[in-house]
């Protein structure tokens, strides 16, 4: 439970500034493009390039002190948003929340590994994949209502502090699974442990990597999936604000229902029927979540065609619903591509691409958009930007099926131990 809040906190932040962008935009008087760079490649960038050293760290070191150092350097960022004054400002302290965060996940993810095989993978994977629903759906309604209240600056003071608990429990409640195998290291020759231990260099790491057309393929499907989430969830609140005048509190108590019903129910759903009915299958589970996408990105233009927004927030509700059943899946199929000692450093590098696409140019993206379809569209700029961006998740499946028809081949062939360690509870 330890781990899976912290990506919980790790998620709040990030949605929470999708909810006060217009108060921020107002406040210190920025354009949408200004606000798109903001919350997209000013923080991305930052986030996936330090997520490759960071990461180089917890393949050889110990990944809980990673995380707990992490989250504190985060924690205290979140909170000093509240104090900028000017959008520089704000900027170098996203900057600071964006190393700090990039800490987290890859991290988390090569840690799970360790404690669970290939089949139960999915499973462990979509319940720490909660962590994406569980903690938008928080940020939303967090964020909504304190906004409201107090205001932006306030909001950010008071979603700060929390991770600074959770650090402290990572810290004393997490274990290194490392810690024992190195205690074991006398049973062996000093040259087989020092071939279990030693750290691949990043040329090796990148040839490996590089060597699996699986790889790439699931790559570029998780870069275009995050460049169109990124780009439209991130505008989400500030759409329905505008083009139905709803306020912060009212559509973040919406998002947060849809996110936590949808965005939970899609991850647990996806990683506990792949563990089920398609276990060490990765073939049918690529597929069926190509499917999948393909679907989300039909509903998600639909929610723009309507001019209802109860009718506009219940298919973003299926929206979330598809697209995040995607996460036990992918994941787990990425953890059993990668040998041990490459995970997190190859779950970084998958960041890294995926982030500098997704993250830092879908928000640019739509803001951009939305200021270039102002001079006709006016106040609904935003609602035709959105309905441009959202039929790209076909793009994004198209590399999921290519990957579905080579998984299998590339599994088979590779020496990864899929041996079971004793399972953590997340």
């Amino acid at each position: 439970m330890v781990l899976l809040s912290i990506v919980v906190f790790n998620y709040v932040d990030r949605y929470a500034l999708g909810i006060v962008l217009q108060s921020i935009r107002s406040d210190l008087h920025l354009t949408d493009t200004q606000l798109g760079f903001l919350t997209g490649i000013a923080f991305a960038l930052f986030y996936s390039i330090m997520g490759v050293p960071i990461a180089r760290w917890a393949d050889r070191g110990n990944r809980v002190a990673i995380i707990a150092l992490t989250t504190v350097l985060w924690s205290i960022a979140v909170f000093s948003c509240g104090l900028a004054k000017t959008f520089v400002q704000l900027l170098l302290i996203r900057v600071a929340i964006a190393v700090g965060e990039a800490g987290c996940i890859p991290t988390a993810f090569s840690l799970l590994a360790d404690y669970f095989d290939r089949a139960e993978r999915p499973r462990a994977s979509a319940i720490l994949g909660l962590g994406g629903p569980l903690g938008s759906a928080l940020g939303f309604v967090l964020a909504g209502w304190l906004n409201q209240l107090y205001g932006w600056r306030i909001t950010f003071m008071l979603l700060g502090p929390p991770g600074l608990l959770l650090a402290t429990l990572a810290w004393f409640g997490l274990k290194e699974p490392r810690s024992a195998w190195k205690s074991g290291r006398e049973a062996y020759s000093d040259s087989h442990a020092d071939a279990v231990m030693r750290q691949p260099s990043m040329r090796e790491v990148g040839l490996v990597l590089w060597s699996s057309a699986t790889f790439r393929d699931l790559v570029m499907c998780l870069a275009v999936i995050f460049f169109f989430n990124y780009g439209i969830l991130q505008w989400l609140p500030t759409f329905f604000m505008r083009s139905y005048g709803l306020t912060s509190g009212e559509i973040g108590s919406w998002l947060a229902v849809i996110v936590g019903l949808g965005g939970m129910s899609g991850s647990y759903l996806g990683g506990e029927l792949a563990s089920r009915y398609a276990a060490k299958n990765e073939r049918l589970q690529l597929k069926v979540m190509s499917i999948a996408i393909v679907g989300c990105g039909g509903v998600s233009t639909f929610a723009y065609l309507t001019n209802n927004h109860y009718f506009a927030i219940a298919l973003m509700g299926l929206f979330l619903l598809g697209v995040t059943t995607i996460n036990g899946p992918l994941f787990a199929t990425l953890q059993t591509l990668v040998p041990d000692r490459m995970r997190a450093v190859a779950f970084a590098l998958v960041y890294l691409f995926a982030n500098l696409i997704g993250m830092g140019l879908g928000p640019l993206a739509a803001g951009a958009l939305s200021d270039a379809y102002a001079s006709w569209a006016h106040d609904e700029s935003l609602r035709y930007a959105l309905l441009t961006l959202s039929p790209g998740y076909a793009w994004a499946a198209w590399h999921g099926w290519r990957g579905s028809r080579t998984v299998m081949r590339e599994l088979a062939t590779q020496a990864v131990p899929t041996g079971s360690l004793t399972p953590l509870v997340v």
